[in-house]
């Protein structure tokens, strides 16, 4: 019981020093509804490049701002109208590239789920690892961005939840908590998603404020 808890008391402090979703940095109000989940699986391509999170989300943000909230708007904008928005955001090393798979990917889920991502979550019928596969199918969205997308989504699609991958598991290893996935679950409450931001966060800290925790 005292062991339960000190982990509940860890918890406590990790969401109140890091308990934010990227989702909710970058401005978007997660939501079951087409224009979010779009705007959720940018910033998880964003943030899956070696480039900080902050430019990551900054950049998340110039292309909302652009008016690129959607895949139709994405894929009708130029690709010099996507680079310029990257570079606005600060996402200068990967522009072009990223300019081409947004591009891409868009057309993919116009093409293929009418531009809404609820039709690939049908097609998952509740299986996660079928929703990472599907989500892998993007253009620009490999396995860390599927896991980035799962983690912050889950909250919407309860199917996911508990997401606590890799990184996650880090995190929790580096403030004392369980790194085994079935106790970690136990300790995420009823905000997954935010639980497991926070261990994120934690992880890629390299001057965590959770020493004492």
């Amino acid at each position: 019981m005292a062991g339960k808890t000190n982990a509940k008391g860890k918890v406590g402090k990790l969401l109140d020093a890091y308990g934010r979703t990227y989702s909710d940095e970058a401005g978007i109000t997660l939501r079951d509804t087409p224009q979010p989940l779009y705007r959720l699986l940018v910033l998880s391509l964003l943030l899956s490049a070696r480039i900080s999170s902050g430019i990551a989300v900054s950049t998340a943000r110039a292309l909302a701002d652009a008016g690129l909230r959607s895949p139709r708007a994405m894929a009708d904008a130029t690709w010099q109208q996507r680079v310029d928005a990257l570079g606005e955001g600060g996402y200068r090393r990967y522009d072009e590239r990223t300019a081409t798979q947004l591009g891409d990917g868009a057309e993919l889920l116009l093409e293929r789920y009418h531009g809404d991502l609820r039709r690939l979550r049908d097609e998952a019928s509740g299986d996660r690892g079928e929703l990472h596969r599907l989500l892998r199918q993007v253009p620009g969205i490999g396995p860390v961005g599927a896991d980035i997308f799962l983690r912050e989504v889950q909250d919407v699609w309860p199917e996911a939840a508990p997401y606590l991958d890799e990184k996650a598991r880090q995190g929790a290893g580096k403030v004392g908590l369980p790194k085994d996935t079935k106790k970690l679950a136990g300790l995420a409450g009823d905000d997954p998603a935010r639980f497991a931001a926070a261990l994120v966060r934690v992880a890629l800290d390299r001057h965590p404020r959770l020493t004492d925790a």
